[in-house]
């Protein structure tokens, strides 16, 4: 069975790795890496080598994205990715293409693959981010593809929902969190030594912009300057940058700002890897910002977040979220009560386990529906 893996960025890429490295073994499959997006910019990283270092039999890359991120720079964008994938769905062929997650990059893709008879198959289909264009982009991807696996039941009922059927349909829990039990962290000294991260206290900081409000990106990012500089006299700052959403860049160039105005306290992450990121997330004392890792991740780790805006609005959550919305004072109080909590022991509401080998086992029965 030949299989394609689109991968736009490091989130998704992060995503994918327990499937991909059981694809990797299974005698059943012949697997293509599609690597474009943020992965061929060195400006957000350049993860392309993260996956060239996985030692794939195959990797295509197509460079699909634009520099600038206003609002007409990322229509562009999705523009350019369409055509590129036109020309690359003509001369490729696969029997299943696997697309995650929300990204418009994502879904220009999967649209342009729609004249193709491509059969896509979608993983975290269903949620919603109503502070988030990508609430729209992954309706769409969904809507174009023949297999869905979902993270928990309700999911699958919107996806069931939008297609108006229940047909191939499959709730697995989150990819990422796959055998997350017998993850292990690497050892703190040498983390720490990695990236030259003091021996104190330190928050994990995601922000994106919110790409429904554009117009108070300014604010909301101003409002989360402030916060953290003053979280900053408590806790170091761990930061990953933003990613190529519209209007990004204001709240990269605000954490640029800040770490200037702090060097030793405020540590700049481009691109951390799944088991950095993880390694990292164990260490952490609380995670803060609007990223979808502090809602479906962090409960697995025993960690308090703090989800500040709307980005994630709607989404489900566990139990160790506490919402706040763009107002530094809120953020710093929410902040500040998450910090008093000890190790969270409640259930995350997106494990499942062998979640992995369940797509697998999914997808070998595909042709039977």
């Amino acid at each position: 069975m030949k299989i394609g893996i689109l991968t736009s960025s490091r989130a998704d890429y992060g995503i994918y790795l327990p499937l991909l490295n059981k694809i990797k073994t299974d005698t059943f499959f012949e697997m293509e890496i599609i690597a474009f997006g943020t992965h061929t910019l060195k400006y957000n990283g350049y993860t392309l080598n993260e996956i060239q270092n996985d030692q794939y039999q195959k990797i295509h890359t197509i460079s699909t994205l634009i520099s600038n991120d206003d609002e007409q720079s990322i229509a562009t964008s999705y523009g350019l990715t369409t055509l590129k994938f036109a020309d690359f769905w003509t001369n490729h062929k696969y029997d299943l293409v696997f697309c995650l997650g929300d990204r418009f990059e994502m879904s220009a893709a999967v649209q342009a693959g729609i004249p193709f008879g491509v059969q896509f198959a979608h993983i975290h289909g269903g949620e919603t981010t109503l502070g988030a264009i990508d609430n729209i982009y992954r309706h769409q991807i969904s809507l174009a593809s023949k297999l869905h696996f979902t993270t928990t039941d309700d999911y699958s009922t919107k996806v069931q929902e939008l297609q108006g059927s229940d047909k191939n349909i499959f709730t697995v829990g989150s990819l990422s969190l796959d055998n997350i039990a017998n993850f292990e962290p690497i050892e703190k000294d040498v983390f720490y030594e990695m990236f030259s991260i003091p021996n104190e206290d330190f928050a994990l900081v995601t922000f994106h912009p919110e790409t429904v409000a554009t117009k108070k990106n300014a604010e909301y990012a101003a409002e989360m300057k402030e916060a953290l500089a003053e979280i900053l006299k408590d806790l170091n700052l761990i930061i990953t940058m933003p990613n190529a959403d519209t209007l990004g860049s204001i709240f990269r160039q605000k954490i640029e700002d800040l770490k200037a105005e702090n060097s030793g306290k405020v540590i700049l992450i481009e691109n951390f890897g799944k088991k950095n990121y993880f390694s990292a997330m164990c260490y952490a004392k609380v995670l803060v910002g609007n990223t979808s890792s502090g809602i479906i991740e962090a409960a697995s780790f025993g960690k308090y977040v703090v989800n500040v805006g709307d980005r994630q609005k709607g989404r489900a959550q566990s139990a160790n979220t506490i919402d706040s919305n763009f107002n530094a004072t809120n953020i710093i109080n929410n902040i500040k009560l998450q910090i008093k909590e000890n190790s969270f022991k409640g259930e995350n509401i997106y494990l499942r386990e062998g979640a992995a080998d369940s797509i697998i086992k999914y997808m070998k029965e595909y042709e039977k529906f």
